[in-house]
């Protein structure tokens, strides 16, 4: 067998399953056997047309899998082992990697992010994985996939917000958005010591899993103001930090607004058109506020480090698995996923 199903990127508003070829590796890649992924936000901005990408690409940055071979310089490692790699795939080499910054590798604005975007993805039954020595990370015994399908992306992603947000013991922190990487978020800020965790959402149910992974306080802004709310909460002072989780200019806007004077700014949303920042909301720049962007931290050590998480038993993230498709019915999982049909959080994708 030399082919395999994938989900191609056609042209906007149209992703399809396709036959192709079974990716050739180089000496310092990995071929994956996918045994388990997902759909992304991103993906669904893919579809839209919203993120440019090539047509003929095959989509897809979260897999779970078993290593079908090695390149010649691949060390470590054995066929046949369980493994995640990460939504981002740094060199480990290039300078950006070398400086602390392996999500930019190579040098430009998102570097890292190669799988569904600037090469072949994983929503196929074999993915090819690049500097799989710096990339590849086994899976602990007894840890099912699903347990760390969240790890290649969401969980890195939610839990880089609060990193970057600088969360510390004692700090009130509010999170705009429970979708999932706002979710991870409220999680990885519980993790770091935040006291007291605010979060907005308009989906009841998102608002219930929230609690379930730490947060204190949930806000429907279908049913109040979330920005009078939390100033009652602080006193009138606002929040630590203020992490945003969607990609508006409602969320970021309101994120500013509900910081105190001092406090971080933790954007993890992806952003479309143009982005406005009012004055009064950061003291005419003079409120000695910070914004920071995230892109998902990779590379194995990440990976080790998230999965060390699971396995504590410190966050369980296996609730927001909400659907299960057979890569064969991926079309219908993009239907669902994208127009956040019945309870939707993420679909597991099976080959």
């Amino acid at each position: 067998m030399n082919s395999m199903r994938a989900a191609v990127f056609v042209e906007p508003g149209r992703i399809e399953l396709q036959q192709r070829p079974i990716p050739e590796i180089g000496p310092t890649d990995a071929l994956l056997r996918v045994t388990t992924t997902t759909i992304c936000g991103t993906d669904v901005h893919i579809l839209k047309g919203e993120y440019p990408v090539r047509p003929g690409l095959i989509v897809g940055h979260e897999p779970v899998g078993v290593i079908e071979k090695l390149g010649s310089a691949v060390t470590g490692y054995e066929i046949g082992q369980r493994v995640i790699a990460g939504a981002i795939t740094p060199c480990g080499q290039c300078h950006a990697c070398l400086d602390g910054h392996s999500s930019q590798c190579g040098g430009h604005a998102m570097g890292g992010w190669q799988l569904g975007n600037s090469i072949d993805g994983c929503q196929a039954e074999y993915v090819r994985i690049p500097n799989a020595q710096a990339n590849l990370t086994p899976v602990p015994d007894g840890l099912s996939d699903e347990q760390v399908l969240m790890c290649p992306d969401i969980m890195s992603t939610g839990f880089g917000g609060a990193e970057s947000g600088h969360i510390r013991i004692g700090d009130t922190v509010a999170i705009f958005a429970q979708g999932p990487i706002g979710l991870c978020a409220t999680a990885g800020a519980k993790l770091m010591g935040a006291t007291r965790i605010i979060v907005v959402d308009g989906v009841s149910e998102r608002l219930d899993v929230a609690r379930r992974l730490g947060a204190d306080v949930t806000i429907n802004f279908r049913e109040e103001d979330p920005l009078e709310r939390i100033q009652t909460i602080t006193g009138g002072t606002g929040v630590d930090v203020a992490i945003e989780a969607l990609g508006t200019q409602q969320t970021f806007e309101s994120c500013l607004r509900a910081l105190k004077p001092g406090g971080t700014l933790s954007s993890l949303g992806v952003y479309s058109g143009k982005l406005s920042m009012p004055l009064d909301a950061i003291a005419a720049g003079l409120g000695d506020h910070k914004i920071v962007t995230t892109l998902c931290p990779g590379g194995k050590e990440r990976m080790r480090r998230l999965m060390a998480v699971v396995a504590s038993g410190r966050v369980d993230l296996t609730p927001m698995v909400t659907h299960r498709f057979t890569l064969d019915d991926i079309v219908e999982a993009y239907k669902l996923f994208s127009h956040q049909r019945d309870g939707v959080l993420k679909v597991a994708i099976t080959p």
